[in-house]
């Protein structure tokens, strides 16, 4: 195919061109009607984009099949045989897939470490949550992917289940081995979803981590904002093989898609995908030189230690990293990763990616270069001239992996859209839980709807609140009290 072309961009041209005068949505016509304070802080170029899909971008028919021509663009660069563009992020792009393999009341295999927006998806859709644990580093506090055995195990004993999902890469950059993960999935004929939001970039470099089509997933979730050019809220889902239809597929992104999708981020992936096909391989030459030259910078610092393979990949870990996502343990210095993002934003103005008790990250993409890295490692020099000032690190109980497993007594929507009450901390040991209880970021629950919550689990919030995590989605951001299941 012929990757010079972008049709969203080219078709937006031609409305330009033609001189359309729009009597439809979106009221602002243009940019005429928006407030020119509006228009300073976000420029003329974002109102005059922001247009239609059908009636605007293509004909009421869609007869020049604009969308659909890039979709097939994009499933051509990255080797899948189709591809859907989403406007509502992978949160929804996840849901999709989740619910166009298993049904209402139907099981499906999921890795614990999954991100809230799949436990979201199970409450939605009412599915029963098989859990497969993570293998968890106990000396790291870190979880990594399943392990193919553990996927195998919970498809055998679990005949009714009607497929799997997996996080790859994590937002740690830990990834799993979907290979043998597929294999084992396909062996039991079964299809595999793959939630690789932070992957949008593996196709396009032999060096970074194998992804999911390549391993020969089912479906594969991707959020391009994340790693790709595109804006916010971009996300694509691909699709290969005959165990997940793709009839279905459509039908359950339309079911929860919004009938108003955005020209703009339609654009953006669009003009994504020929970035990443013309100049992707020579993009990634440089940001993974970057990034070893960064990684070995910051390794020089006082107090700092770059996680790299040797810490995170391994038997019983995970299988592969990727090396853009730059994480570093500042236990040396003596205190939490918390702190350490809040003042480093406060004094330098840097934003890091994930951190918590004892780590802070920082994701490099094909955008950074050796101003950004300069300005990071300026950064952290000073961050660990100052460490003083943050010290002492408020401990933060880290339960042990036994202790983390919590009991599924009940399934995650009936827990939520059932009879509840909020209960004070020290009153819901025992309790059912009947909301997501999720340090963020990255966003991966401690506690779910229908867990039985226990002591450690709850120590671990309190004191993790008390030092710095942020728990958005608890009804008490401060879990002084939790909302619970009234149990019959």
């Amino acid at each position: 195919m012929d990757h010079s072309h972008a049709p969203v961009l080219e078709a937006l041209a031609a409305y330009h061109a033609t001189g359309q005068t729009p009597f439809t949505p979106p009221g602002h016509k243009q940019g005429r009607g928006a407030d020119p304070r509006v228009l300073e802080a976000l420029g003329e170029s974002v109102f005059r984009s922001d247009i239609l899909a059908t009636s605007g971008l293509d004909d009421r028919t869609s007869s020049h099949e604009v969308l659909e021509k890039a979709q097939e663009l994009m499933a051509d660069a990255v080797g899948a045989e189709r591809t859907f563009f989403s406007t509502c992020g992978s949160s929804l792009s996840v849901k999709s897939a989740m619910l166009s393999v298993a049904g209402p009341h139907e099981q499906l295999v999921v890795g614990r470490d999954a991100h809230k927006s799949v436990i979201s998806g199970l409450i939605l859709a009412g599915q029963e949550p098989i859990w497969v644990r993570p293998q968890w580093d106990p000396d790291l506090h870190l979880a990594h992917p399943p392990s193919p055995r553990a996927v195998a195990a919970a498809l055998r004993a679990h005949p009714e289940a009607k497929g799997a999902l997996v996080t790859s890469p994590t937002p740690y950059g830990t990834c799993a081995d979907l290979h043998a993960i597929t294999q084992e999935c396909h062996r039991q004929g079964r299809p595999l979803v793959v939630d690789e939001a932070w992957g949008a970039h593996l196709p396009f470099h032999p060096a970074l981590p194998t992804w999911a089509m390549d391993a020969g997933a089912d479906v594969c979730v991707t959020s391009v904002h994340k790693m790709g050019s595109a804006l916010e809220q971009t996300s694509v889902f691909h699709l290969q093989g005959d165990l997940v239809d793709p009839a279905v597929l459509k039908a359950r992104e339309d079911l929860l898609g919004t009938t108003s999708p955005s020209v703009l981020l339609y654009a953006a992936l669009d003009g994504w995908r020929r970035q990443m096909v013309e100049q992707g391989h020579a993009l990634y030459d440089r940001a993974l030189a970057l990034a070893a030259d960064l990684r070995r910078e910051i390794g020089q610092l006082d107090g700092y230690h770059v996680h790299g393979r040797d810490d995170f990949c391994g038997p019983n870990r995970a299988a592969d990293l990727d090396p853009l996502q730059v994480i570093v343990d500042i236990t040396a210095l003596g205190i939490t990763g918390y702190r350490a993002a809040d003042w480093l934003r406060a004094h330098h103005g840097v934003n890091l990616h994930v951190s918590d008790h004892r780590r802070i990250s920082a994701q490099l993409t094909h955008a950074d270069n050796d101003d950004t890295a300069k300005v990071l490692v300026a950064a952290l020099a000073d961050l660990a001239d100052h460490a003083d000032d943050l010290r002492p690190a408020p401990a933060v109980d880290i339960p042990s992996p036994r202790e983390l497993v919590l009991e599924q007594v009940v399934l995650p929507r009936d827990a939520f859209f059932g009879p509840t009450e909020q209960v004070p901390f020290a009153e819901a040991e025992g309790r059912v839980a009947a909301e997501m209880l999720t340090p963020y970021p990255p966003g991966i629950p401690a506690a779910l709807p229908g867990e039985r919550l226990d002591q450690e689990v709850l120590d671990y919030l309190r004191t993790g609140v008390e030092a710095g995590m942020v728990v958005p989605d608890a009804t008490d951001q401060q879990v002084r009290s939790l909302r619970v299941a009234i149990e019959k």
